[in-house]
């Protein structure tokens, strides 16, 4: 006796249940792969919000607009800190490092505040608070301490900034911003190594600060100073 057929329809085996049956387990594995990133602080994938707005360069997220207020925020401060230093300094390497500041936020600055008027951004015209302490606790130094305060509080200013400058650098869906983040990370980068160059940074009070994220205190005065580096020849940033 031949083997009775299976009954069009039932099984899984058969064409509707076949096709069903992949549909049910694509599904899953896309519901399965996207489990990880929902209900859980801080793994979500970066997504539009209601703070994101629309331009013509692509999406112009939160981070981004913060990004774009500090970069013009520095260039209201560390370029008069800057000026101070090529006066005020007692070593040619602070006064480099000074040139350094000027320099390179008379390049950034002229790069943010165009890119923030084709966003139709809103920047600030002065300085925060703590950079006004900031300004004030170097008008008060002379001498010695005043490089050792010049040099530790704008390298700590650097730090503070570097990372935000790779995040957005990391993650922005803006063409605009994103090329702005290239000339901040070649700038913030020089300035780094400029003010590294004193030998007078106090580099125990930048990590205990960077590590709390407070105000930077003054540093500790110390013994006579060290022997300091040699200048670094200023390097203007690509396109300059």
């Amino acid at each position: 006796m031949r083997p009775r057929p299976p009954v069009k329809g039932r099984g899984i085996v058969s064409g509707t249940g076949l096709i069903v049956t992949c549909l049910a387990a694509t599904l899953a594995a896309l519901v399965f792969s996207l489990w990880p990133y929902t209900g859980r602080p801080g793994t979500a994938p970066d997504v539009p919000s209601a703070q994101t707005l629309r331009t013509s360069y692509g999406p112009l997220s939160a981070l981004d607009r913060d990004f774009l207020v500090k970069a013009r925020l520095a260039a209201l401060w560390e370029p008069a800190a800057g000026r101070q230093a090529r006066t005020k300094g007692t070593t040619p390497a602070v006064r480099a490092a000074g040139r350094h500041l000027v320099e390179g936020h008379r390049f950034l600055d002229e790069r943010v505040r165009g890119a923030a008027a084709q966003l139709n951004l809103t920047l600030p015209d002065t300085p925060g608070d703590q950079q006004k302490q900031w300004l004030a606790t170097l008008d008060e130094a002379r001498g010695a301490e005043y490089d050792r305060q010049f040099a530790t509080v704008l390298r700590l200013s650097q730090g503070q900034v570097f990372p935000v400058v790779a995040q957005v650098r990391a993650s922005t869906r803006n063409s605009l911003v994103r090329a702005l983040a290239d000339d901040a990370t070649t700038t913030v980068l020089d300035h780094i190594k400029a003010l590294e160059a004193t030998g007078d940074v106090d580099y125990d009070t930048v990590a205990r600060d960077m590590a709390t994220g407070g105000t930077p205190p003054a540093p500790a005065p110390t013994a006579a100073p060290s022997e300091t580096l040699p200048p670094p020849a200023f390097r203007p940033p690509p396109g300059q």
